[in-house]
């Protein structure tokens, strides 16, 4: 009684105490523009993520055929205008699920206006490739180096020195790829949520022109959007030259450096693996969707690292000393909640092989199919996990001890970065592996189901005998009230 008295004084003060000022917090305006604006560059990410497989696939012999018959080439290009352009899909997605969750009719003017300005903040230039090639070499299409940068250098060196200098200088008038994919996601956030913001202030304060009904509801429609699209993109422009002028650099960047490098700092550290790995299941435990609010969160810094490993996966230097990330989306879906949330396979396959009680038996063959597809609510609900003390510990601590695993594993070289193929979280254990890393992490999922089962084991034993005693002592009171 003073054990359930205790739980019960737990749930009540996370119930009422931590779970509405998050849930508040996830509610919110902005935080539900973010994530449900995001969700518009997810087509873009899984078809990208399908030509980035194809375009260095994991196993040699075909990644050579495909290199040689130069489908190479066209692959890397439908990758770099989907996956590539992540940012892009995001400013835009933010900027209009803002408007549109304010009850505005029309909002795509305000995604296309975020877009303007999510370029016209950045810096149209990219380094000369000839000054490139001085440093990295020249690549053919199949990015093998075919000239060494020593090479290049020394043939420079020889020219004038006005050629010298025009080859130096940046190319201008052109969009720096690096920036519409990962690195420039948190300007992209940022800047589609003070888009929406404004757009939608000027429009409900009547910051608009108001055509004669006889005039056709898409011209009218594109006049109302005329003053706040003017605002924006005007105050964009100065914004742009104050970094211009002032800092010689420009928005975007400043982002990056100030913000999103530190960002991604906190979500790739090893406490902020075991930190995303606990919080999931804290608050499943309680009740309360855990995937929905840690995902929801995290999974804002967790994409730009994504993003970052897919781009140094395309160009052929995918490791941690060129600054790829351990701590990826893929981290958290294939790994962190491999089989549902609590990695709960390993109770699985106890309760298929060596459960005895009733309880146990039917749940599992119930979870049996929806486990291969990593959903576990059957076992959430019906085990159940929620508020159950004799399955607490596996559940908090089977993640936490994969992803400190894990963690550990890139870090020390054992398994290669992750890729940035974005396997949907449904994909099944190991084939998801071998999409997000390769061969090497579809064998550690497989070690993965490994510890989950010897950590839930004892446990699941434990409960299954609570579970059969309480049974047997069921059927001896039907039985006593039947005589």
């Amino acid at each position: 009684m003073n054990d359930k008295k205790k739980k019960s004084k737990i749930g009540e003060f996370v119930n009422q105490k931590i779970v509405p000022p998050i849930m508040k917090f996830v509610n919110t305006k902005a935080v539900k523009a973010m994530t449900d604006g995001m969700v518009a560059a997810l087509p873009f990410i899984i078809i990208g993520s399908i030509f980035l497989i194809f375009a260095n696939f994991p196993i040699p012999a075909v990644s050579n055929f495909i290199a040689k018959t130069g489908w190479k080439v066209f692959f890397n290009q439908a990758y770099t205008t989907t996956f590539g352009f992540t940012s892009i899909w995001a400013v835009v997605g933010i900027a209009y699920t803002y408007v549109k969750n304010e009850g505005l009719e029309d909002a795509l003017p305000a995604g296309l206006t975020a877009l303007s300005a999510f370029f016209l903040l950045q810096s149209l230039t990219v380094q000369n490739p000839v000054a490139t090639a001085m440093k990295s070499g020249i690549t053919n299409a199949a990015g093998v180096v075919t000239t060494k940068a020593s090479v290049v250098a020394s043939e420079i060196h020889h020219l004038p020195h006005a050629i010298q200098a025009y080859i130096n200088s940046p190319v201008t008038n052109v969009l720096n790829l690096t920036f519409q994919g990962g690195q420039g996601m948190i300007a992209a956030l940022i800047i589609g949520l003070l888009v929406g913001w404004s757009y939608t202030y000027m429009i409900k304060h009547n910051w608009k022109i108001t055509l004669p009904e006889q005039v056709p509801a898409g011209v009218s429609r594109q006049f109302t959007a005329m003053i706040p699209a003017g605002v924006i993109l005007t105050v964009s422009m100065l914004i742009y030259a104050a970094f211009k002028v002032f800092m010689h650099t420009d928005m975007l960047s400043w982002i990056y450096k100030i913000l999103q490098i530190p960002l991604e700092g906190m979500s790739d550290s090893f406490w902020g693996a075991i930190l995303i790995a606990f919080a999931v299941t804290f608050f499943w435990f309680f009740g309360v969707h855990g995937g929905l609010i840690v995902g929801g969160i995290a999974g804002i810094f967790l994409l730009p690292n994504t993003t970052a490993n897919a781009a140094l996966y395309a160009a052929h230097k995918l490791s941690l000393a060129n600054g790829a990330h351990i701590v990826t989306n893929e981290f958290y879906n294939n790994i962190i909640n491999l089989t549902g949330s609590g990695i709960t396979i390993g109770l699985l396959i106890f309760t298929l092989v060596a459960a005895k009680s009733t309880q146990m038996k039917s749940i599992g063959k119930l979870e049996a199919v929806p486990a291969i597809f990593n959903i576990n609510e059957p076992f959430l609900f019906g085990m159940p996990m929620v508020m159950n003390p004799w399955l607490a510990l596996p559940f908090f601590f089977v993640p936490v001890v994969v992803a400190a695993l894990t963690y550990g594993a890139v870090y020390f070289g054992i398994l290669p970065p992750l890729n940035g193929v974005a396997a949907p979280w449904t994909t099944p254990i190991i084939i998801s592996g071998f999409f997000i890393g390769g061969w090497k992490w579809a064998v550690w999922q497989g070690v993965v189901l490994i510890i989950s089962t010897l950590m839930y084991w004892p446990f699941a034993r434990r409960y299954d005998k609570y579970l059969l005693n309480e049974e047997a002592n069921n059927e001896e009171k039907i039985e006593e009230q039947a005589n």
